[in-house]
């Protein structure tokens, strides 16, 4: 098994900390605490809080970059693939989804202009739905959904068990294939 990095070690406390508690309980001395570090040890990685949060979103954003791309079949070139990756990675990364999640999160409620890199990525993902082939209003439409799904996995209100989450990204899915 991999070392994890102390920078890592770091971001993870982080997120935990957002995830459990909220981002107004994300301070450089929980973070510190919570990954066992001294605080000048944090302050070494990220010299305050912005700094922290900008960590987590950068990280955020590259674990979401990831997961799509992961999911991107190469010699796939029908219409709809990359709206489908994206429909695969929220299906499989329900984990990896909550450290994105606390990077929001933390970023929305502290300092909003540090979602700059998120902002990108969307844009750019955008542009991909756009060119997938498909109608845009319906591409958005899907992307919506799925966002939305996402977002309310996040808060606790999908109200809908797994059974039912599969068949709503199945359906999703399927209005990709057309």
């Amino acid at each position: 098994m991999a070392k994890v990095s102390k920078k890592m070690q770091l971001l993870e406390a982080a997120a935990d900390i957002v995830n459990e508690h909220g981002s107004d309980y994300l301070t450089l001395d929980a973070v510190a605490e919570r990954a066992g570090v001294s605080k000048g040890g944090l302050i070494y990685h990220f010299k305050n809080k912005d700094a922290l949060i900008r960590g987590l979103v950068e990280h955020a954003n590259q674990l979401y970059r990831d997961n799509v791309d992961r999911h991107i079949e190469p010699e796939d070139d029908s219409n709809g693939r990359w709206l489908r990756a994206f429909i695969e990675a929220t299906r499989q990364n329900r984990v990896d989804n909550a450290d994105i999640t606390s990077g929001m999160l933390a970023a929305q409620g502290i300092n909003r202009e540090l979602l700059t890199p998120l902002q990108k990525t969307y844009g750019e993902w955008q542009a991909n739905i756009e060119n997938d082939e498909i109608d845009n209003v319906d591409a958005t439409i899907i992307r919506l959904a799925v966002d939305g799904l996402w977002l309310s996995e996040i808060f606790g209100l999908d109200a809908i068990d797994d059974e039912m989450r599969e068949k709503i990204l199945d359906r999703l899915s399927s209005y990709t294939e057309k």
